[in-house]
């Protein structure tokens, strides 16, 4: 079971990528999790694997799971990684993803940077998902904070420091979120910038989160606390998020390959 793999992170937030397009590894839950021990196995943020796109116009369909095994339905940085990888491959600037929360188009940059589209954010109660109906803008929570998915569950808190991040995985956990949640903590720094934190569903806190950051810029538009081009500021590094007018959610940043390697999944747990 020996195959090859590429370790690529976006600001930090690392991933995984193995290539399942000329047939399908056996990923359990578990052998996920194994592959995910940063002692024991590779590390990773999240795995992520490529499979032959079937919606029309797309090139590959990505999969993200999360270090438990879970699976994600979105990672902007990961996206970013994904469409470096193929423009890498294939000499495509403009790769599109296919994702069990869309397709995702991309775009290579001159400078090196990779815009991917996010599509537009879900604000309705059940989109989320969350556990009853109320207003998403404002979730009854101590902190008042306010929900919205990007192909994942996200709730942001806009606070003056980051004391509250020690909170986030009991927060992940809330009855509120029955498929979890992505937790963001925005200190709002101008109405052109914030500086973010996230707890990120089944991986904990980590250097950056793109849909995290996504989220977080569209929930502070919605509250009138930035503009609708803001620059992100994560432990990681910058990201450039605009909620364009036609509603769609554009991340700008970079990504960056740390090594290739292989591995055998057959000593890893299945």
């Amino acid at each position: 079971m020996q195959t090859s793999f590429s370790k690529m992170h976006g600001l930090g937030n690392d991933f995984v990528i193995l290539d399942e397009r000329a047939g399908h590894l056996s990923l359990t839950p578990a052998r996920i999790a194994a592959l995910a021990d940063r002692r024991r196995g590779i590390g990773f943020d999240q795995l992520v694997t490529l499979r032959p796109a079937c919606a029309e116009g797309a090139h590959v369909f990505v999969r993200f799971f999360n270090p438990d095994g879970s699976e994600a339905g979105a990672c902007g940085n990961a996206s970013r990684c994904v469409a470096d990888l193929v423009f890498r491959q294939t000499g495509n600037r403009t790769p599109v993803l296919q994702t069990r929360a869309g397709t995702l188009p991309a775009r290579i940059e001159q400078n090196g940077l990779v815009t991917v589209d996010m599509g537009t954010p879900k604000l309705d109660w059940q989109a989320v998902p969350l556990a009853t109906e109320m207003d998403t803008l404002h979730l009854p929570l101590e902190g008042d904070p306010a929900g919205a998915s990007m192909g994942n569950p996200h709730a942001t808190f806009f606070v003056k420091d980051f004391s509250m991040l020690s909170h986030g995985s009991a927060l992940e956990h809330d009855p509120l979120f029955p498929d979890r949640a992505n937790i963001g903590f925005a200190r709002i720094d101008s109405p052109e910038s914030m500086r973010l934190k996230v707890h990120e569903r089944g991986a904990g806190v980590t250097e950056a989160c793109g849909s995290g950051a996504c989220a977080a810029v569209v929930n502070a538009v919605r509250r009138g606390l930035v503009e609708r081009r803001c620059t992100v500021e994560l432990d990681g590094g910058i990201l450039q998020i605009e909620w364009a007018e036609n509603g769609h959610v554009l991340m700008t940043g970079p990504a960056a390959t740390a090594f290739d390697g292989m591995v055998d999944l057959a000593t890893y747990a299945s």
